[in-house]
């Protein structure tokens, strides 16, 4: 499990982030500590998204009656701060879910495989940020703003525990902007490019990625231990195991998780990921075709109105979504909505959009399928 035991101090990147409009978003809990409230564990509490599990409760209010912070025997007995208490981290154990209705997932399959079905057995809810489940199926694999019908069904309270996956942060930023989009006019083929933070391999290549900017501008060689190679000032293919099809992991996640939650198999999906040298908010180039014809006057509209989405497309100042702009914030932001002059009769489009990929892409995503359990 990944440790925040660097600070993140990326001065680097320090530009002011400019304010964004929020849209009406899914409903937010406003009530924290009670007695009424469930029993929350947080799997794997140390690593990147962990910590966001902790924010994300807490900046909603989250109601729960107990908090239980669960990670490897390397990191038990550190202490957290969670909203002026003083927590302490315990091992994760098969003995470790008695009592919990919720129990939020985040330290990689291996784990997940290994104690989730275990915490589901005891009768706790798990919501698993890990690929361990996403194709699995019965396992429904849900945005709340997407699918919220895939969990029908599934609540707390009466000790039958369930899996609940959390897809893939490109995933999940892609379809946030495409399915308004798509159900609309119906989406029969998607291609799309990623630029993907830092983050998504975690605090300590968001902490190397600092590193080696420092080390890169000192002229001093970069250290390369997550990647083995340079990050910094620099951009390479996503390091996901390239597969035999010359598609890598990351990508066909992507093919395969759009299909699962549109309910579609018939969709054509193909995309290319890219790591670049962005801390913590992933970038994407979307193409859409439709069956029928949508322009984009009526595309921007439907997007201004999305839940969990911002339109920012302002061509007069040439001002469109950016990571640092998204970054810390909940939206998914969406720009460059353009005709595809490619396709004939307003049958296609291009966008690009923007999301954090520690919040939406993970954390926030998580703590909203909680929601959704109340």
């Amino acid at each position: 499990m990944a440790s925040l035991s660097h600070p993140l101090k990326p001065r680097f990147l320090s530009t002011p982030k400019p304010k964004l409009q929020t849209n009406k978003c899914p409903t937010k809990v406003r009530m924290s500590f009670q007695e009424s409230g469930p029993s929350i564990a947080v799997v794997g509490v140390t690593g990147a998204v962990g910590q966001e599990f902790l924010s994300v409760l807490s900046d909603r209010d989250f109601p729960y009656r107990s908090l239980k912070l669960l990670a490897s025997k390397r990191s038990a007995g550190k202490s957290i701060s969670f909203q002026d208490r003083t927590l302490t981290v315990q091992e994760l154990t098969a003995d470790s879910f008695d009592d919990v209705d919720i129990a939020l997932f985040s330290a990689g399959g291996s784990i997940s495989k290994q104690v989730g079905p275990i915490a589901a057995d005891k009768g706790a809810v798990v919501v698993d940020n890990s690929s361990a489940f996403r194709m699995v199926d019965g396992v429904p694999l849900v945005i709340p703003e997407v699918n919220p019908e895939a969990m029908a069904g599934i609540k707390i309270g009466n000790k039958k525990g369930a899996l609940i996956a959390n897809p893939n942060c490109s995933t999940i930023i892609c379809l946030m902007a495409a399915t308004p989009l798509h159900r609309h006019a119906k989406v029969t083929r998607m291609v799309v490019s990623t630029y993907q933070a830092a983050s998504g391999a975690g605090a300590a290549a968001m902490h190397e990625l600092e590193l080696q900017t420092r080390e890169v501008l000192e002229g001093k060689p970069p250290t390369c231990n997550i990647f083995k190679q340079q990050y910094a000032f620099n951009l390479f293919s996503h390091n996901a195991p390239v597969l035999e099809n010359g598609y890598n992991e990351e990508e066909m996640k992507m093919v395969k998780e759009t299909r699962k939650i549109w309910n579609n198999m018939n969709v054509k999906v193909t995309a290319t990921c890219i790591r670049v040298p962005v801390m913590r908010a992933h970038a994407e180039s979307v193409n859409l075709q439709f069956e029928k014809p949508l322009d984009e006057d009526t595309a921007r509209e439907i997007l201004k109105t999305a839940p969990g989405v911002v339109v920012i497309n302002d061509r007069t100042s040439n001002r469109f979504p950016a990571p640092l702009e998204v970054s810390n914030k909940d939206e998914v932001a969406v720009g460059r909505i353009r005709q595809d002059v490619s396709q004939e009769g307003n049958h296609g489009l291009d966008m690009f959009v923007c999301g954090d990929q520690v919040r939406k892409g993970a954390a926030l995503n998580a703590v909203q399928i909680a929601e959704l359990l109340l």
